[in-house]
């Protein structure tokens, strides 16, 4: 089966195991806090802010005019409660991806080590301080290629594109890094990314796809703004369990790359391991002394 495919199913059916499911909630139960900190303390001034700068643009005041006469004018009222839960959302997945991979990712790369690959060696020599500055430092280009690609999402095509992509391309950052660091020497680590990139970043962006799926739920439901409170919490625990499933995808195709990568490399020691010849000079016998002593 392909490794890509074989991968995919095993980190599917991991994700059915009690302890995968309960440890799914532990960042949710994070993430909620601090989102509902964030929205008790900002959302009345995220929200003027927002329609301040809505009622300033012609363009937009145009569109609500015609909104107006089409006898849709009740549109407005859920417009900026719109605008900032799609802004908002993206760091939300961002946020999430990282609890995701400080918390559950270390647990669940030893939970598939040790019941698929249970001679693998871990020779990783990278830190916890060092998977974090990566971490952080992919989240911040994440963070970065999310505000200035923001004005594109207006344009219907690329706000379904855009955002998948960027979290797809965090999502392998983060995942194949951190699966990597305590298995794998350095050397290894980046032979593995450089041979296996598109497979690895072919995989975060499906699961930035598969991400993307509460937003385009929220997206079909106009009234989500009176449902904010219900809805967000049940949408960041999709989000995690998306994440802790790109983990153990990540998992399942990287240490089996890993391991496969330590068996060739076995191999190819032990057929170079050959025995060399002889640089002594051959001992050759005179048959007239054989006769004399005979004699």
């Amino acid at each position: 089966m392909n490794p890509l495919i074989d991968a995919f199913w095993r980190a599917a059916a991991y994700c059915l195991r009690p302890g995968v499911i309960v440890l799914s909630f532990l960042p949710l139960l994070l993430i909620c806090v601090a989102s509902l900190a964030l929205g008790y303390f900002f959302w009345d001034n995220a929200l003027d802010l927002v329609r301040v700068v809505l009622e300033s643009s012609d363009f937009v005041n145009h569109g609500w005019a015609w909104l107006d006469r089409m006898g849709l004018g009740r549109i407005k009222t859920v417009l900026a409660p719109l605008v900032v839960i799609f802004a908002v959302t993206p760091l939300v997945v961002i946020v999430c991806l990282l609890v995701v991979a400080l918390m559950m990712t270390p647990w669940l790369v030893r939970l598939v080590a040790q019941r698929r690959f249970p001679q693998l060696q871990a020779l990783g020599t990278d830190s916890f301080v060092g998977g974090l500055m990566w971490s952080l430092a992919s989240a911040a280009l994440a963070v970065i290629a999310t505000i200035i690609s923001i004005p594109l999402w207006f344009i219907p095509p690329l706000v379904l594109i855009l955002p998948p992509l960027i979290w797809g391309w965090l999502t392998y950052r983060v995942m194949a890094f951190d699966v990597l660091a305590e298995y794998a020497t350095d050397d290894e680590r980046r032979l593995l990314l450089r041979r296996h990139r598109s497979v690895l970043l072919s995989m975060g962006v499906m699961t930035g796809f598969l991400g993307a799926a509460p937003g385009l739920l929220w997206a079909s439901v106009a009234l989500f703004a009176a449902m904010f409170v219900i809805l967000l919490p049940l949408a960041l625990w999709i989000y995690t369990l998306v994440f802790a499933f790109s983990s153990l995808w990540f998992s399942h195709y990287c240490l089996a790359a890993l391991s496969d990568l330590r068996v060739k490399a076995a191999r190819a020691v032990s057929v170079v391991d050959i025995e060399l010849p002889s640089t002594e000079a051959p001992v050759t016998t005179d048959m007239r002394e054989l006769r004399g002593t005979a004699l």
